[in-house]
């Protein structure tokens, strides 16, 4: 977690922290650049270099395996990210180099050469992993220890990164595929330059948050850095790991949206509405769009199922994310059924698939997020939450692996499949819950019962 040593008084807007509003705007713009280009980098590579607005001309499968390594090494460079910031820089620091060089990736992909392409997305894996866990690990650095409105504040923050990813999917996505790629590639540097220029104007919100540990004077800082772990945290960290099992599962499922799911829907799906086709990569900005209108609706149901005294910890949430998000594949199961009956399938599969993964997202993402803040010990907080994203960067792996295996296996036996498994796992997972969440030592419980857990 992000300290022992309590918060100083923060400045507050809407009951929350100021801080947090600079690194919402700041992930908003971040998501904003990466989503922009995520939508519209597989329809790059697979579209014919003939064409008026040319691309690669690569194969379904060249282009998917792209995606899979380039989306899973953005994460997974989470973990030198989140060490160099326990280490050397300090989250805040981190967060501006990160920024620093995901404009310069940004921008250098705007230039129509093979070496910017690959130079381009090597300065945004590397962006990535220096601002992706910092930013996350500096949202619960906001809080003291057990302050309840930690889970609501995570869901705010969850809210800006898909502000910015509906945003990028709607207007990255309409220049790359009308104007022109490389322009749409550009205009992803010009959001994430706005998003750096936001945070070093709101540093005077951050003050005592994100700074590195080595050098604090704040003495339960410095005992944390130096003592072994305890048993407690060492139980703690147990159940992160086997928690991340679940994310690698969910997001290997889930990042068909942008690989798969998106070839689908732009050679198999009727996109045509009022006599207008629709663009292909729109459908991409339907998961943001759902977040941005039920994030605060999925929040309040398990707030209120915990105020009725009901199970609502973080590990249940999480099994019950992944349920619902393996159920949205079997809509994509129809959809290639109806595809298969008619030549075509209709875009209302889709929408209902995107639903139910954004429900899904919403039970798990933002609260793996905060629970990482909760569990993990100080010295490794930035560390354990770059090692979540890392594994969701497998998950992306899975889910490039998942969408080349379509070529050979058909896409409904991918979807379905992966429909089946999610739920299979979840539930295994479900009959250890209950021992699990023993080895937390009450890590989830309000603010005065937590004190009692520190003291041991």
């Amino acid at each position: 977690m992000a300290s022992t040593a309590l918060k100083p008084h923060q400045r507050e807007l809407f009951g929350q922290p100021i801080g947090l509003y600079i690194l919402f705007f700041t992930e908003m713009w971040e998501r904003f650049s990466y989503y922009g280009m995520r939508a519209i980098l597989v329809l790059y590579l697979v579209k014919s270099t003939t064409d008026t607005n040319s691309g690669l001309g690569w194969t379904n499968g060249e282009a998917l395996a792209l995606y899979g390594w380039y989306t899973m090494l953005v994460y997974v460079a989470s973990i030198p990210g989140g060490w160099i910031a326990d280490n050397f820089l300090g989250q805040k620091k981190s967060v501006l180099y990160g920024g620093i060089l995901l404009v310069a990736g940004h921008s250098i992909l705007a230039v129509e050469q093979m070496w910017a392409f690959y130079l381009g997305l090597g300065l945004i894996i590397a962006g990535v992993g220096l601002l992706k866990p910092n930013i996350s690990t500096m949202v619960g650095g906001l809080y003291k220890q057990g302050d309840i409105r930690r889970d609501k504040g995570f869901t705010i923050f969850y809210i800006g990164i898909n502000v910015g990813a509906f945003l990028a999917g709607l207007i990255v996505g309409y220049v790359g595929e009308v104007h022109g790629w490389h322009y749409g590639f550009g205009l992803a540097g010009i959001g994430m330059a706005l998003g750096l220029l936001q945070y070093v104007l709101g540093q005077k919100y951050l003050q005592h948050v994100g700074d590195f540990i080595g050098t604090s004077k704040n003495e339960a800082d410095k005992e944390a850095m130096k003592r072994p772990l305890t048993k407690i945290e060492k139980d703690r960290v147990v159940v992160l790991f086997i928690s991340f099992l679940l994310v690698i599962v969910f997001w290997g499922a889930f990042e068909q949206a942008g690989g798969l799911m998106n070839i689908y829907t732009s050679e198999k799906t009727n996109r045509m509405l009022l006599g207008w086709e629709v663009p292909a990569s729109w459908f991409q900005s339907l998961n943001s769009m759902f977040i941005i209108f039920l994030g605060t609706s999925v929040a309040l149901f398990w707030a209120n199922r915990k105020l009725k005294g009901k199970v609502a910890t973080s590990l249940f949430k999480m099994i019950i994310g992944l349920i619902i998000m393996g159920t949205g594949f079997f809509f994509m199961t129809a959809a290639v059924a109806q595809y298969e009956a008619v030549g075509a399938s209709a875009m209302y599969w889709l929408v209902l698939a995107y639903l139910f993964h954004t429900v899904g997202e919403l039970c798990l993402s933002p609260v793996a997020l905060s629970y990482i803040t909760k569990l993990a010990p100080v010295k490794y907080a930035s560390l354990m939450m770059g090692i979540y994203f890392a594994v969701t960067g497998f998950g992306n792996k899975i889910a490039g692996l998942l969408g080349e295996a379509s070529e050979n296996l058909g896409e409904y036996t991918i979807f379905t499949g992966i429909a089946v498994f999610c739920i299979i796992f979840a539930g295994l997972v479900m009959v250890f819950r209950k021992k699990l969440e023993l080895l937390t030592h009450g890590a989830e419980d309000d603010e005065h019962i937590m004190h009692s857990y520190d003291d041991e």
